[in-house]
């Protein structure tokens, strides 16, 4: 008799090539995309490569994507570029996104992911993928190697947190807000590197990029992976930015019965978070912080600024000013979010309302772009704000949602969005 299995099961069984998998089973898995940027890639990985006179083991299989030391401000930033370039051309790699957003929304918005896929990254932030019924997850340097040399990687099969969430948020609540309670409830080891699948009512009921921003920052949750299983919501988005092959929805689903460790929520109880420095753990509901005066708003980053992030910003801004004093910077996740976000009139409610634009890039959630003073008090739509991260080691950065963000850009302090909705 099959004994039920948990989506990571059936993820990891197929990756192998068996019909299923037992909980502490160590299983070689076939790698379907890996993913690396100008950072973690190029410039670590070609010398170990050439030291081995070895080759990538299929390049239409590897992405890269130049989106941390973009636009070059320093010579260490365009050697770093330089290589990268100069790397993929030499390879003739196929899947190369030069300055056109982060990683973790490039990829799957040029249709590289779906459902039931086994990928790496070379970032921790590489779960995001898990949103599409994708088990991805971030590696280092030297396990890259070995996946670029042969294709595969081995891993210890993970127990199943399931983070069920029942109910339905209130509008100006969000996945960030999700994540961050989820974060200071259980700390950010909370997931001890097993798989957590995010379900329930409330997660069926994101979108896309909301459903990302909660895989992405299991990785601040201290799991492998950040899973969500695939339904027609995925579809839709997976045929919006041109996947044409068959979509297997129903494969990837836990089975009813399968072993996981179970932890319930009440969305609609859910108010919007706020993490207090120096860790996402720190979190407390909004209200809490409504003291704290904020001289920077932060809309940026992978879990911040794609274009319904900007959209939930300029809900909040529409036909108003940030405060006096206040600099509100604004780091568009995607060029293609960006340009989606100006067709819709959104990006000119933003900069109406006093905006600076950055590039398409990490930014200063990678600590680079020297858009963050020092001493600075900042509330942030990035996953971490870790002392330093941002590249200001004096600044005392808060996270919040765009939403909060957007409100702290407007009453220059921290504010509960929700009564400022339009």
């Amino acid at each position: 008799m099959t004994v039920p299995q948990t989506l990571t099961q059936k993820l990891l069984a197929a990756a192998c090539g068996r019909d299923e998998v037992a909980v502490g089973e160590i299983v070689t898995c076939g790698v379907d995309l890996a993913m690396f940027h100008d950072s973690s890639g190029p410039r670590r990985l070609q010398p170990m490569l050439e030291s081995l006179g070895a080759q990538l083991w299929d390049k239409s299989k590897v992405v890269l994507v130049i989106d941390h030391y973009v636009p070059e401000t320093d010579d260490e930033s365009r050697r770093i570029v330089r290589i990268a370039r100069d790397w993929a051309s030499a390879q003739q790699l196929p899947n190369v996104y030069d300055s056109v957003g982060i990683c973790h929304v490039v990829v799957p918005e040029h249709g590289h992911l779906r459902p039931g896929m086994f990928c790496v990254g070379g970032d921790s932030h590489s779960p995001t993928g898990g949103a599409f019924g994708a088990y991805m997850f971030g590696i280092g340097s030297t396990e890259m190697l070995g996946v670029a040399v042969s294709g595969e990687i081995w891993v210890k099969v993970p127990d199943t947190i399931q983070m069920r969430w029942d109910g339905k948020l209130a509008d100006g609540v969000t996945a960030k807000d999700m994540m961050l309670h989820m974060i200071g409830r259980f700390g950010m080891n909370g997931g001890r590197y097993q798989a957590i699948e995010f379900c329930g009512e409330a997660v069926r009921a994101l979108s896309m990029q909301e459903r990302m921003t909660l895989s992405n920052m299991s990785a601040e949750l201290g799991s492998q992976v950040g899973l969500i299983a695939p339904d027609a919501t995925t579809v839709d988005y997976l045929r919006a930015v041109g996947v044409t092959d068959p979509i297997d929805v129903d494969r990837w689903q836990s089975d009813t019965g399968a072993h996981a460790e179970v932890h319930t929520f009440d969305a609609s109880t859910l108010a919007p978070q706020v993490a207090a420095p120096h860790s996402p753990a720190n979190t407390r509901a909004i209200d809490a912080f409504a003291d704290v005066t904020v001289d920077v708003a932060y809309l940026g980053a992978c879990t911040g600024a794609k274009l319904e992030d900007l959209r939930a910003a300029a809900r909040v801004l529409k036909g108003r000013r940030v405060a006096d004093g206040m600099r509100f910077v604004v780091a568009p996740a995607s060029a293609r979010d960006q340009a989606q976000a100006a067709r819709e009139g959104v990006m000119d409610v933003l900069v109406e309302a006093g905006a600076q634009v950055l590039a398409n890039t990490c930014g200063a959630c990678a600590g680079y772009g020297g858009s963050i003073p020092e001493g600075a008090t900042v509330l942030s739509s990035t996953a971490r704000n870790f002392r330093g991260r941002m590249g200001a080691e004096t600044a005392q950065v808060y996270l919040g949602s765009p939403y909060a963000v957007a409100a702290a850009a407007l009453t220059g302090r921290i504010a509960d969005p929700r009564g400022l909705l339009a």
